[in-house]
């Protein structure tokens, strides 16, 4: 499995976690903000159709509409979205 570099992803405590120090868990708010985004090479040079898919994920697949990124992004598990981009394919 490929190692993600997180170091840059703002983390904060769950409000469900305990004050002391047990059952912690963190979440991110912006993890998807850090992603390394890549447009289509299907999308037009006017602006329009452009979608962005961030690589890098291991078992993820994030995409979003590049004319719109703060609305958010679609998370595909990786073997759905190949299995999406096998079938456009053919």
């Amino acid at each position: 499995m490929r190692a993600i570099d997180l170091s840059s992803v703002t983390w904060r405590k769950s409000s469900y976690s305990n004050t002391d120090g047990g059952n912690c868990i963190e979440v991110s708010d912006d993890l998807l903000r850090t992603a390394s985004w890549h447009r289509s090479s299907y999308s037009n040079t006017a602006g329009g159709e452009c979608l962005e898919v961030a690589a890098g994920l291991p078992s993820l697949v994030p995409v979003r509409d590049s004319k719109a990124p703060s609305f958010g992004a679609l998370l595909f598990a990786a073997s759905a979205w190949a299995a999406f981009v096998d079938g456009v394919k053919r």
